[in-house]
């Protein structure tokens, strides 16, 4: 008998089964309580100190997501789905972010924030030593963490998400004026519906690496 926790991860696993990275949608809306949904499966994404260093774009506007279409290798999905998130890593990443994310802390839990010195002591040594473009890369893998947390919501709810690297990022920053917000697009997730009839891999068996491959034992196995 499975308890309740272990049933939702059932549901999960279902849900991730059936999903894909759908290549064509059918233009349908998707519900705005849906996307909120989702949106807030990234605001609650784990993250390095908890600064989750990067924002989320949502566009929805089908003119502006034409243009993207253009900087994004023509791909359908892009002009198709309902709404797309362009995930933007900061850049720069401040010192004052810490200062500010520490001053958050204090607030939220109703701390003194001279309490938490030995925290932003911790993060900015770890931060801060760090070049500008090292620590673009740190925040971009945070952004990865929230894109992960987006595509599981989006399955649950059957909302198909296409994840997608194959775009300009240097012409989606000048595209949706990125750099004047201090951001670094990094990654789109198109959400939507899938077109079946349009899109092949709709009916596709899921393909994946054996699970002896991808998940190890340590101690390996020297044999």
């Amino acid at each position: 008998m499975l308890t309740e926790c272990e049933g939702l991860v059932v549901e999960l696993l279902n849900a991730l089964q059936w999903r894909y990275a759908t290549k064509r949608m059918t233009g349908a809306e998707v519900p705005s309580e849906k996307v909120d949904r989702i949106l807030e499966a990234i605001q609650l994404a784990p993250s390095c100190f908890g600064l989750q260093p990067y924002s989320v774009i949502v566009v929805k506007d089908p003119e502006q997501r034409s243009r993207i279409r253009e900087q994004a290798a023509n791909q359908p999905q892009v002009e198709e789905c309902s709404h797309l998130l362009v995930f933007a890593a900061w850049d720069p990443v401040e010192d004052q972010s810490v200062t500010d994310w520490v001053g958050r802390v204090a607030e939220v839990r109703d701390l003194p924030v001279e309490s938490l010195s030995g925290l932003q002591a911790t993060i900015a040594g770890s931060v801060g030593p760090r070049s500008r473009e090292e620590r673009f890369q740190w925040a971009v893998r945070q952004a990865y963490i929230g894109l992960g947390m987006a595509v599981a919501a989006a399955a649950t709810m059957e909302v198909d998400a296409s994840p997608m690297e194959g775009f300009s990022p240097e012409a989606l920053d000048e595209c949706l004026g990125l750099r004047a917000r201090a951001l670094r697009s990094v990654v789109l997730l198109a959400l939507g519906y899938r077109d079946a009839k349009s899109d092949r891999y709709a009916s596709a068996k899921k393909v994946r690496w054996p699970r002896e491959k991808t998940i190890l034992q340590w101690p390996f196995d020297r044999r």
